[in-house]
């Protein structure tokens, strides 16, 4: 192999379904300014390989204006948000103890105690961590995942959203996942979908694809890992989420129109930091409760329809542990 930069790309790649490690057997579907989206010609597993990503980090992955917006959120919003998710959680599983990993800002972790759930969680990001210890009150840990003693803890029920598309390593992930699930326990996620509506219509200029998503799985290949790792599959739904698409479609789309760019709405909305998205999201949910409650009733009629057509650009997944 020659040291030239597109091909360097390819030493000591892997592909966290399949274990191809073979870097002819890998090749690149897309090219983009700052990183390549490949693809493994073994198992079609689609993701960013470790060449790029080695400088990047998630415990600062969110700042303190970012904290300071979320403060000034609407909570009965978010939790009902959550709640869509226990919808299809309760499915399969009512009650038990509840390890929410990657808990985030901590609402589904609110929700799952509204509901009777026994809950912890973990967050390796320092301002999410403070604002759920501190704000929320909630039995979370500042640790890594992977520093997490198994021996010390099992669990009914393990939620991941959004967070497996983050990991290089995924199948050493979930291998730690299975250990610290019960025999007979549920394992739930939610990951950007590449073979999903959107995915397919937007290709390299899908808003999902970017340097701090690794993993961009299908249908086929989630399930291929999960049953490699001891879970059996037992449901997967698209997932369209609607306060995602206020942040990262409309705002920007908004903001292009109002200031009449020339630029893309993915450029313009590149230009836009968190705690500018978080703020634009307090202030359509800042309504009187009536109003919230009527906008959540069509919400989740709306989030439904799109689910049942399979229109979205996420999956959400139910998994049981098998052995």
């Amino acid at each position: 192999m020659s040291n030239s930069p597109k091909e360097s790309i390819f030493e000591g790649i892997f592909c966290t379904v399949c274990k191809n490690t073979n870097h002819n057997a890998f090749k690149i579907l897309y090219e983009k300014p700052t990183f390549s989206v490949t693809t493994c010609n073994q198992c079609g597993h689609v993701f960013i390989p470790h060449y790029f990503r080695k400088k990047i980090t998630y415990t600062q992955y969110k700042n303190s204006e970012v904290t300071a917006a979320i403060r000034q959120g609407n909570n009965w919003v978010k939790i009902q948000r959550h709640k869509l998710r226990f919808k299809f959680i309760q499915k399969f599983i009512r009650s038990g103890k509840l390890f929410d990993l990657g808990a985030g800002w901590g609402h589904f972790m609110l929700a799952a105690k509204e509901l009777g759930y026994d809950i912890y969680g973990v967050e390796i990001a320092e301002q999410p961590y403070l604002y759920c210890k501190n704000d929320l009150k909630l039995p979370v840990d500042h640790i890594d995942f992977f520093e997490l003693d198994t021996t010390k803890h099992q669990f009914d029920i393990i939620t991941m959203w959004d967070v497996l598309e983050h990991i290089d390593h995924a199948d050493v992930f979930l291998e730690k996942c299975n250990a610290l699930t019960n025999t007979g326990g549920y394992l739930f996620l939610q990951v950007p979908q590449i073979d999903s509506y959107f995915a397919k219509k937007y290709k390299d200029d899908w808003k999902m694809m970017g340097l701090d998503h690794v993993n961009y799985f299908s249908k086929k290949t989630i399930t291929q890992l999960l049953e490699s790792k001891g879970y059996q599959v037992l449901k997967i739904k698209s997932s369209f989420e609607i306060k995602l698409f206020l942040m990262y479609t409309l705002l920007p789309l908004l903001k292009k129109i109002k200031g009449k760019q020339k630029k893309t709405v993915n450029e313009v909305s590149a230009q836009i930091n968190a705690a500018e998205r978080q703020n634009y999201f307090n202030k359509f949910t800042s309504r009187p409760l009536w109003q919230l409650k009527v906008f959540v009733f069509f919400h989740n009629l709306l989030y439904n329809l799109l689910s049942f057509f399979n229109i979205g650009e996420e999956m959400m997944v139910a998994a049981k542990k098998i052995k």
